[in-house]
């Protein structure tokens, strides 16, 4: 199941991971979180749903399927999204969530103003893994270096540290589950930047738990399968296959 905003582009949110899902072959719930208004490199606006429209859409399925991982996308503010997932848990007891934090979208809007770590790190003790980019985790600690923001935030849950926005280590993502240190780094073909490729990794690694895959290979299926999303078009938006 995916909780996302809805981007007409499709390269983004809830119709991006919708896409990922088919192509690995798992059926996918999709849940509207916010209305977008976007193209692939502009963002206008943003109508947000109110956390009881968006359960009145999960709970009947949450209720009569086996859901076993979800995934979370944008979401207002730390506090929608931390009664969104306690919601989530009660109608699902045992269900693994997948949280990508997205804090800005890469046309360049902002949409958490204001970072809470203290909720955070009680949003965290709630989650099976956290999938932030170098800069939202350094946000989230509140520290200066990405690698040891990621290794202070996986005290609380497994980190899945993505390598895009890395100056010094450039497309190469880090898995932090406790005291182990999974690294992936990038292959050898030629990619281009993606409109939506932070939606796409986390939804490929959400599926790919689902097909009951470890943590350490869901996330490198995961990364291969953004890969050749980012190689399969030159523009902004790319085509889904695996």
């Amino acid at each position: 199941m995916s909780f996302a905003g809805l981007d007409p582009s499709g390269g983004a949110g809830l119709l991006a991971d919708i896409k990922t899902f088919e192509q690995h072959r798992v059926y996918g719930f999709g849940i509207c979180t916010a209305i977008t208004v976007q193209t692939a490199d502009q963002f206008m606006s943003v109508e947000w749903l109110p956390v009881t429209h968006i359960l009145a859409q999960a709970k009947p399925l949450l209720t009569s399927c086996q859901v076993q991982y979800c995934k979370i996308g944008i979401m207002p503010d730390i506090q929608a999204l931390l009664e969104l997932i306690r919601q989530v848990k009660q109608l699902a007891p045992g269900i693994r969530i997948v949280v990508d934090p997205v804090l800005k979208a890469s046309a360049g809007h902002t949409f958490h103003g204001s970072i809470h770590q203290q909720a955070w790190k009680e949003l965290l003790s709630e989650i099976y893994l956290l999938t932030p980019n170098y800069d939202e985790a350094l946000l989230l600690a509140g520290m200066e270096d990405g690698e040891a923001a990621a290794k202070q935030l996986s005290v609380y849950c497994a980190i899945l540290l993505k390598g895009g926005h890395h100056k010094n280590k450039p497309g190469c993502d880090t898995l932090y589950t406790g005291n182990v240190i999974h690294v992936y780094p990038p292959g050898n073909g030629i990619v281009f930047p993606k409109h939506g490729s932070g939606c796409v990794l986390s939804a490929a690694v959400t599926a790919g738990l689902a097909l009951g895959q470890s943590i350490h290979d869901a996330c490198y299926n995961g990364k291969v399968y953004t890969e050749k999303l980012l190689a399969s078009h030159s523009s902004l938006t790319g085509y889904h296959y695996k």
